[in-house]
């Protein structure tokens, strides 16, 4: 598992009866988790104190109930500044495991020893796009939701990034990845966070089990002619890693030849030791990397 181990203003503090109690720098949030199953001893004092907690509605969705907290806050991981805004589905605009798909993001470009350019599909609130911005990289940030890419830019400008060569794209990742290949745009490196159910611009019906190949297999026709690395993340809970493995072999390593690794993504938790699965990630890396 690539658990992300090198936070400081986030700490998943304990889990269990389908919530996790979680540090978000000053402020101690309990969020639903389908993954913890468990029923463990709740002997952290945060499961009485904390600062808001999300409530489930037995009609569906649910609420934030909060007793001390701002609408909005800041918290570093390493170089990188991002803006903390719970919302109305759970969310709080950062899944701190990918802290350990940016820290692998990040060495690849570094090490590269030359410009590199990377196309980030479905990019959410940026995290990869900033994280591959502050290693030197050229980035194509794409989501369809214009709020959050301009949250995003936000993240950008609070890391010290708001000149960073960022391209800033609010569209429909596949329309926008056929237009860069009419364009004759290539790309040494890939980012996407697909969802596992959506609707497209039209009306029609993703689904990740059956979209995902097809969208890898076009998204790989803006790859250059020498590329870095290709990675894919998945909270689809159906979805082994292999899958990943061998759906990025199929179409990658019989064209670059390069090797591929998949796992899932984890957050270590303070009070047990144990380490929350929270999705998988497949990545593809060029020959020698």
């Amino acid at each position: 598992m690539w658990a992300s181990i090198n936070w400081k203003d986030y700490a998943l503090l304990d889990c269990g009866r389908g919530e996790k109690l979680e540090r978000w720098g000053n402020y101690t949030l309990i969020r639903p988790d389908p993954q913890a199953i468990w029923n463990t001893p709740r002997q952290h004092p945060g499961w009485k104190k904390y600062h808001a907690r999300y409530a489930r509605s037995n009609t569906g969705g649910g609420q934030w109930v909060k007793k001390d907290l701002p609408q909005r806050w800041q918290v570093q991981y390493r170089n990188l500044t991002f803006n903390i805004k719970p919302m109305n589905f759970k969310h709080t605009g950062l899944f701190p495991e990918q802290a350990a798909n940016w820290d692998f993001a990040m060495e690849q470009i570094r090490q590269a020893g030359r410009p590199i350019s990377v196309l980030n599909l479905f990019a959410y609130t940026g995290g990869a796009t900033i994280a591959c911005a502050a290693a030197g990289a050229s980035v194509c940030h794409v989501d369809a939701a214009k709020g959050m890419v301009n949250w995003a830019r936000e993240n950008a400008k609070s890391s010290g990034l708001e000149d960073a060569p960022i391209r800033w794209i609010v569209d429909d990742c596949a329309k926008f990845v056929e237009r860069e290949i009419r364009r004759g745009r290539r790309y040494d490196a890939v980012i996407m966070d697909p969802p596992s159910y959506g609707r497209g611009p039209s009306g029609e019906i993703w689904k990740l089990e059956e979209n995902l190949y097809p969208f890898v297999e076009l998204v790989s026709g803006v790859l250059s002619d020498n590329p870095l690395f290709f990675l894919i993340n998945s909270y689809t809970t159906g979805l082994a890693p292999s899958v990943l493995t061998y759906l990025l072999e199929t179409l990658l390593s019989k064209r670059y030849a390069g090797s591929t690794v998949s796992d899932e993504l984890g957050l270590p938790v303070m009070q047990t030791g144990l380490v929350l699965p929270c999705g998988a990630a497949g990545r593809w890396t060029a020959k020698g990397t």
